[in-house]
C-alpha cells in the first residue's frame, strides 16, 4: 500500500443512470418483485416444513435453495431500493465488504446446492432401489452443511485478498450493489491475483459443477427413456425439467458474467447480474410450484384446511 494514497471509507453506488420518474417506477417494480420473492420462497419453506409428505431429500435441498434465494434478495435488493430513492447516499466500506462477502457466499452455496439436487434426482431415477440407503438424512444434512461451509470459505478467500488492497478513488462503484469485479476496478494497486481468483472461483463452482449436472442428466435421460409406464416417465420428466429450468437460468447468467471476459462490458454484466440476483430468486419458487403436482396438492390441502377451520 502506498503512503501517498488516501483511504476510502465509503463508496457511492451508481445504480441506474435514469431520471427521477423512471427511478420511482423502478422502485415500485423492484419492490413488487422483492415481495414476490419473499412470499414465493417463504411459501415453499412453509409447505415443506408443515407437510410430512414433503419431508424427503429432494424437498430438503429445495428448502435450502429457498433460504439462499431469500438471503440473496435480502442482501442486494434493499440497497438497490435505497439507491433509487436516495441516489447520492453512500455505503460504508465495511458495509460494502460485508455485502460483497455475503453475495459471493450465497452464490457459491447455490451453485453447490443445484449440484446436490441433480445428484438426488440421479440416484432417485437411475438407482431407485438403493435410494433410501444412499440418500439418508445423515448424508443429506452433511451435504447441505458442506455446501454452506464451502460457500462461506470460498467467499472468505476473496475477502481476505480484497481487504489489503488500497482504494484511492474515484469512490463510485458502477453497480447497484458492491459486486466484487466492480469494486476491484477502484483499487489503486495491481489486482491481477484477485482477478485470477475470481476466474478460478468461477471455473471451480460454475463450470465444473455445471458439467457434472449435464453428465447426471445424460444418465437420467437414458434411465427415463427406459421407463415402461407413460405416467412414470411423465412424472420423472416433470420433476427434472423444473430443476433444469432453474439450473439453466442460474448457470447461464453466471457463466456469461464470470467466465467470459467480464471487464469488457460492465453495463451488460450489470444488467445480467440484476436478472441473476432479482429475477432468479423470484422465478425459482414459481418454476418448482407450477410444475410440481406434489406442491400443488399440499397447497390445496392447506387452503381447504384453512377454509374449513
Amino acid at each position: 500500500m502506498g503512503g501517498n494514497q488516501t483511504s476510502i471509507t465509503e463508496f457511492l453506488l451508481l445504480g441506474f443512470p435514469v431520471g427521477p420518474r423512471i427511478q420511482m417506477l423502478l422502485f415500485g417494480l423492484f419492490s413488487l418483485f422483492y415481495i414476490f420473492t419473499l412470499l414465493g420462497n417463504g411459501t415453499i419453506l412453509g409447505l415443506i416444513s408443515l407437510d410430512s409428505r414433503l419431508h424427503t431429500p429432494m424437498y430438503f435441498f429445495l428448502s435450502h435453495l429457498a433460504v439462499v434465494d431469500i438471503a440473496y434478495a435480502c442482501n442486494t435488493v434493499p440497497q438497490m431500493l435505497v439507491n433509487l430513492l436516495h441516489p447520492a447516499k453512500p455505503i460504508s466500506f465495511a458495509g460494502c465488504m460485508t455485502q460483497m462477502f455475503l453475495f459471493v457466499s450465497f452464490a457459491h452455496t447455490e451453485c453447490l446446492l443445484l449440484v446436490l439436487m441433480s445428484y438426488d434426482r440421479y440416484v432417485a431415477i437411475c438407482h431407485p432401489l438403493q435410494y433410501s440407503t444412499i440418500m439418508t438424512w445423515k448424508v443429506c444434512i452433511t451435504l447441505a452443511l458442506t455446501s454452506w461451509t464451502l460457500g462461506v470459505l470460498l467467499a472468505l478467500v476473496h475477502l481476505m485478498l480484497l481487504l489489503p488492497l488500497s482504494f484511492c478513488g474515484p469512490q463510485k462503484v458502477n453497480h447497484f450493489f458492491c459486486e466484487i469485479t466492480a469494486v476491484l476496478k477502484l483499487a489503486c494497486v495491481d489486482t491481477h491475483i484477485n482477478e485470477v481468483m475470481v476466474l478460478a472461483g468461477a471455473l471451480s463452482v460454475l463450470v465444473g459443477p455445471f458439467f457434472s449436472i449435464v453428465i447426471s442428466y445424460v444418465h437420467i435421460l437414458c434411465a427415463i427413456l427406459k421407463i415402461q409406464s407413460g405416467e412414470g416417465r411423465q412424472k420423472a420428466f416433470s420433476i427434472c425439467s423444473s430443476h433444469l429450468c432453474v439450473v439453466g437460468l442460474f448457470y447461464g447468467t453466471a457463466i456469461i458474467m464470470y467466465v467470459e471476459p467480464q471487464y469488457e462490458s460492465p453495463k451488460e454484466n450489470k444488467y445480467l447480474l440484476l436478472f441473476h440476483s432479482l429475477f432468479n430468486p423470484m422465478l425459482n419458487p414459481l418454476i418448482y410450484s407450477l410444475r410440481n403436482k406434489e406442491v400443488h396438492g399440499v397447497l390445496k390441502r392447506m387452503l381447504v384446511k384453512e377454509r374449513t377451520s
